[in-house]
């Protein structure tokens, strides 16, 4: 289990989970016409995404700069989903 963690590999499993995850509401939307949009999600799953690989340049020590890209990427995928979701608040008002 250390190993998993030490070498990052615990973060390439999570972000196969994320890229299932994605993959299973697209799939089940487009097949039921029911459930969550991906658009409605993408930019949270986007920003989540990042975020782990973040953790994963940390984990295995990665150059501090690709640390930074990935949180700065999170960053502006987490405020561009609050953008989209101030928008649609105030155009149902």
């Amino acid at each position: 289990m250390q190993d998993l963690f030490e070498s990052g590999r615990i973060i390439d499993i999570i972000l196969g989970l994320v890229a299932a995850e994605a993959l299973g509401l697209w799939l089940y939307r487009r097949i039921t016409g029911h459930g969550i949009a991906l658009s409605n999600v993408a930019f949270n799953l986007v920003s989540g995404f990042c975020l782990m690989l973040a953790l994963r340049g940390a984990l295995v020590d990665a150059w501090w700069g690709w640390i930074s890209l990935w949180l700065t990427l999170a960053l502006a995928a987490h405020a561009a989903d609050l953008f989209r979701q101030w928008r649609s608040l105030r155009t149902s008002n």
